[in-house]
């Protein structure tokens, strides 16, 4: 087995989006355009009501799937296929948009903390005019196990140390990416074993952890070498991170904001679609 190193590190940037909520990106910034499959990765979180109150209201995707995780919170998901559903703490919604969908997230609180995160997962040019679907996993049904005396993980989607997550296929026969959220209650080693045809990452957002000789901080992506095997150590208690990877799709990217395509003629057809009303029923 070879061991997987950082080949890279990036910062997120902060930025709006939707109504104007404050959040921090990391895939889909300057440093970090896409990470095949990967095109974006928002950190959003807030005491304050007034960085999240405006919330995403109704807006349209085409070509890729949306993955949001709640760590402290509520937020209520509606769409143009019918879906209407309420995140909460621990909790993970899992969007097909396919050839169309438009929907809106808005917060489900006036005060308190929200927390999360956003995911876009592109979608292969045989699966992008699928039909929109949408899962909705509470928190009480992703799988939770330990991985040492020291460390939990929940394994919201993917295969995982013979267990698997909760979110099923939603376009073609396509694997579901590993969503992994670890926790590491005191310091700890781990050895965990990867796949080498995935693209993994790794996101800090508590703590501290050392891949190999590099340090990663709290706020930090390294994106890994594609190797079978992983070793880590975290430094300090309480340290939280994201373990993420897909199977790269080695195919062309275009996008025009929410709109994810192989071409630019498909982009152009996506606009047509959305601006005649007819986004989710070509």
């Amino acid at each position: 087995m070879t061991t997987a190193t950082v080949a890279k590190t990036v910062r997120g940037i902060a930025t709006q989006d939707g109504a104007g909520v404050k959040l921090s990106r990391i895939i889909g910034q300057r440093d970090l355009q896409n990470l095949d499959p990967f095109l974006m990765l928002d950190e959003f979180g807030s005491a304050s009501a007034q960085d999240y109150l405006p919330g995403f209201p109704s807006h349209p995707h085409r070509g890729f799937q949306t993955v949001t995780y709640m760590l402290q919170g509520k937020m209520r998901h509606r769409d143009s296929v019918g879906n209407d559903g309420v995140i909460e703490s621990g909790g993970i919604q899992w969007m097909n948009a396919g050839r169309g969908i438009i929907h809106e997230e808005m917060p489900e609180q006036q005060e308190g903390v929200l927390r999360g995160f956003q995911l876009w997962v592109n979608l292969p040019a045989k699966d992008k005019m699928s039909a929109p679907n949408y899962q909705d996993i509470p928190a009480s049904e992703v799988t939770v196990f330990d991985v040492t005396d020291n460390t939990e993980v929940r394994l919201l989607s993917g295969e995982f140390l013979e267990h698997s997550g909760p979110v099923k296929p939603l376009a073609g026969d396509n694997p579901t990416p590993l969503f992994t959220d670890f926790c590491s209650y005191q310091p700890d080693s781990l050895e965990l074993v990867l796949q080498s045809d995935m693209q993994y990452f790794i996101y800090v957002y508590e703590g501290r952890l050392v891949v190999g000789s590099e340090v990663v901080d709290k706020g930090e992506l390294a994106v890994l070498s594609r190797d079978d095997a992983l070793r880590l150590e975290t430094q300090v208690a309480n340290t939280r991170w994201l373990l993420i990877g897909g199977k790269p799709l080695n195919e062309p990217i275009v996008q025009y904001g929410p709109f994810v395509m192989n071409t630019e003629a498909e982009i152009h057809q996506a606009l047509q679609d959305y601006q005649q009303n007819r986004l989710t029923t070509v």
